[in-house]
């Protein structure tokens, strides 16, 4: 199917050593946000059950709604939040905002091609991974 060819050629990612990534299968939680900052949509793997870093997700980015509006401060592309263990990484894509967990040791081998990637990167890809079940 193109659908899935599509979504399979968005996943993989030639990192400087010359070595193919999937960055999908660094990702184990996804939300998706509206500009305004509300949650839609959530997506959990295996490895994560807990959709409680979405609440933190959704306090930083009206945080940064108060930060624009009070000093006009424009350009926001991307935040990373650091926990226990994880990662959550926060771009702004054109129509939305997209947060995506994964584990401390998998970003510390991520690049800002990662970022990139994220960028990019549309929720109909994790809807139709068998990995992620939408919450």
């Amino acid at each position: 199917m193109i659908h899935t060819k599509i979504a399979e050629s968005t996943q993989h990612h030639i990192n400087p050593q010359g070595v193919q990534v999937n960055y999908s299968d660094s990702v184990i939680g996804a939300a998706i946000f509206d500009l305004s900052g509300l949650p839609k949509e959530y997506f959990t793997t295996a490895d994560s059950g807990d959709i409680g870093w979405v609440q933190t997700i959704f306090q930083a980015l009206g945080l940064q709604s108060l930060l624009i509006s009070s000093l006009q401060l424009e350009g926001f592309r991307h935040a990373v939040i650091h926990g226990a263990g994880y990662c959550a990484i926060v771009v702004r894509q054109r129509a939305r905002y997209t947060a995506l967990l994964v584990r401390q040791a998998d970003f510390k081998e991520l690049s800002s091609s990662f970022v990139h990637w994220m960028q990019d990167l549309e929720p109909t890809i994790l809807r139709a991974n068998p990995r992620f079940n939408a919450v």
